[in-house]
């Protein structure tokens, strides 16, 4: 009986396999993910994906190559850490208000102030790009893709060679904002 899936030692030999190229985009697409999650480190993120592969918890499907499957592994690892970090600040947020409803939860004027000098930085770095500073711009207001481009009258080829510019920009850039 054919399975749709491989079995562990596969995956521990597909991904022994792995060229140097490819285990540099790995680690590219951890330090993004990485980005995206506080507190938590590109390292983190990679070897994450690696175990849930390893020991089953995540399958990988036939006719798919292991970079692609793994990098999947590290979309879905670093959703599951934001929804358990939304969670974790909405519970905390409701704990709050039942305790002191005078109490709102502040923000850190230090982390509000790194916010800024880092969405400074990005403004500055695509300031000859309108469409890339209005994908920012909507991100920033929490609109999706689709408000963006209706606000802004851009096509989805627009849109998206825009966020290629855009997220290929930002990979070039080392941990601390500065060019590689």
């Amino acid at each position: 009986m054919e399975t749709d899936k491989t079995e562990p030692r596969d995956i521990a030999g597909a991904i022994r396999g792995l060229s140097a190229l490819d285990l540099t985009r790995l680690r590219a697409l951890a330090r993004l993910r990485a980005r995206r999650l506080p507190g938590t480190d590109w390292p983190d993120i990679l070897h994450e994906a690696i175990v849930r592969a390893l020991d089953g918890t995540r399958r990988w499907p036939r006719g798919v190559p292991v970079l692609v499957f793994l990098a999947g592994c590290m979309r879905s690892i670093e959703h599951d850490h934001r929804r358990r970090q939304t969670y974790e600040r909405l519970s905390r947020a409701q704990l709050s208000r039942e305790h002191d409803p005078a109490d709102r939860e502040g923000s850190d004027p230090e982390r509000a102030i790194a916010a800024a000098q880092a969405l400074g930085a990005i403004v500055s770095l695509f300031s000859g790009d309108e469409t890339v500073l209005r994908i920012i711009e909507g991100l920033g207001h929490g609109r999706s893709a689709a408000e963006i481009r209706a606000r802004h009258g851009l096509s989805q080829t627009d849109y998206d060679s825009a966020r290629k510019r855009l997220r290929r920009t930002l990979l070039r850039l080392d941990s601390d904002g500065g060019p590689r």
